[in-house]
């Protein structure tokens, strides 16, 4: 463990000699119209990146809107005020050099264009157009729906699917819209373009986004350009005045979710609702510190599940979020040993909040990897936009600023805290997914693994 620890401390030094030239010209500025406009200068090759984010995402989805989120997202990369059809916005793409994608998640959703520096001023226009003058043209929707419902179908496809979408259902119950961005069948069929402008001017407002700019530009040509061809998108009222995300109620109970997966081993999800970002950002830090130390090969929890031969891997995580993070315990096993590896894991989370769990090791070890971890994803500029989008969105600015110095501070206590607050007796739901035949053979008993 000390020469773990001691290489973690030899590479975090190494980090940090490059953390000020990563870092430099980080600069943040807003404009007249709410716009937050972040510049993160890398001049070692000549390209630049556009990322737009929005706070939007399945959070802001009652039932009739799930999933429309990420076929707006589609929609986004299509004919908009300046480009007339779909043939001629890739065109443009192609003349521009740009590569380009963008994601939805639960509480944001991101457009980025990566392009040669050289056309940096007309990749600002085509971004720009295409965040303030969408058209949402009939055919091309059409289209998008069955584009988006092949995304749905891969997924469904996928073995775990029916495990998922039961635990989904069971752990965020009434709320499952606000919590899954692939959204439903239905919803993605019967989308609409009034729908797809409700989106656009309830969210798609500057004062409720964010613009990176990144790599080799310099932050005063980066304001200019964005006042530029921006400076004219209208803010409108807060979305979230107006239409408040509604409060996740806790778990009631203890509850068992099996579903049949047609898979030769099983798997075990357990999951808790966890910290939010605003609510008690302290907990966020001991999440991260404490999933880092749980899931070391070296650790008490690897050793009694996997060193043992209870189950062939297991994994603790934690999702940052602002309304309700979760946790997740997760491991894959033998069918055989199922009872025992779920009786195992819980009286191990029994011992969580134990003194001498962990080493004091162990604590330093994982704050160091989350250190490294964090700063070897910002050499990487592209990205490093994804992140500051996340961190905006989900957790804000200061909340980043501040994020290593508070995972330094994390404590013994800090963690034990969070085990009592949101794991240690509290409500969770327990998945099971194996075949049908061992479904049957095994006939899980809730009052014998609900502990």
């Amino acid at each position: 463990m000390k020469i773990k620890l001691t290489l973690c401390v030899l590479l975090l030094s190494f980090s940090q000699l490059f953390a000020d030239s990563m870092t430099e010209g980080f600069v943040r500025k807003t404009l007249k119209n709410g716009l937050e406009v972040c510049v993160i200068q890398n001049h070692l090759v000549p390209l630049v990146t556009l990322e737009i984010c929005t706070r939007n995402g399945s959070f802001t989805e009652p039932p009739e809107y799930n999933g429309l989120s990420h076929l707006y997202e589609h929609m986004f990369f299509k004919a908009n005020g300046a480009i007339p059809s779909q043939e001629e916005y890739l065109k443009r793409i192609h003349e521009l050099g740009i590569n380009f994608n963008g994601s939805t998640h639960e509480e944001f959703v991101n457009y980025f264009f990566t392009l040669p520096s050289t056309n940096f001023d007309p990749g600002m226009k085509f971004m720009s157009d295409a965040i303030m003058t969408p058209k949402f043209d009939e055919n091309e929707l059409e289209k998008e729906r069955h584009v988006v419902i092949g995304e749905f179908d891969r997924d469904q496809a996928q073995p775990l699917f029916g495990l998922q979408e039961g635990m989904d259902s069971t752990v965020w119950s009434a709320y499952i819209s606000r919590k899954t961005p692939l959204g439903v069948r239905p919803t993605i069929l019967s989308a609409t373009q009034e729908q797809m402008h409700t989106i656009q001017h309830r969210y798609y407002i500057p004062n409720n986004s964010l613009l990176i700019i990144a790599g080799d530009v310099k932050p005063e040509e980066a304001f200019a350009e964005a006042e530029k061809y921006l400076d004219s998108w209208k803010p409108g009222p807060d979305p979230f005045k107006e239409n408040p995300i509604p409060a996740m109620p806790p778990l009631q109970s203890k509850q068992l979710v099996v579903r049949a997966s047609n898979i030769p081993v099983a798997v075990v999800e357990q999951e808790w609702h966890g910290p939010s970002v605003g609510t008690d950002n302290k907990a966020t830090y001991a999440a991260d510190v404490f999933s880092y130390i749980l899931n070391q090969s070296t650790s008490r929890f690897h050793k009694k599940l996997v060193e043992s031969g209870l189950a062939m891997g297991i994994g603790v995580n934690y999702q940052t979020q602002h309304y309700v993070g979760p946790i997740v315990a997760f491991m894959q096993l033998q069918p055989s040993n199922l009872v025992d590896a779920i009786k195992t894991m819980h009286s191990e989370i029994n011992h969580w909040d134990d003194d001498d769990y962990f080493t004091d090791d162990e604590l330093e070890t994982a704050k160091h990897i989350l250190k490294v971890q964090h700063l070897y994803e910002a050499e990487s500029t592209t990205s490093y936009t994804h992140d500051v989008s996340f961190f905006w969105a989900s957790c804000g600015f200061p909340y980043m600023d501040s994020y290593l110095d508070n995972v330094e501070k994390v404590t013994r206590q800090d963690i034990k805290n969070y085990v009592d607050t949101y794991i240690k007796g509290k409500n969770y739901v327990l998945g099971v997914g194996m075949s049908e035949d061992n479904i049957k053979a095994i006939n899980l008993n809730p009052s014998e693994i609900l502990q």
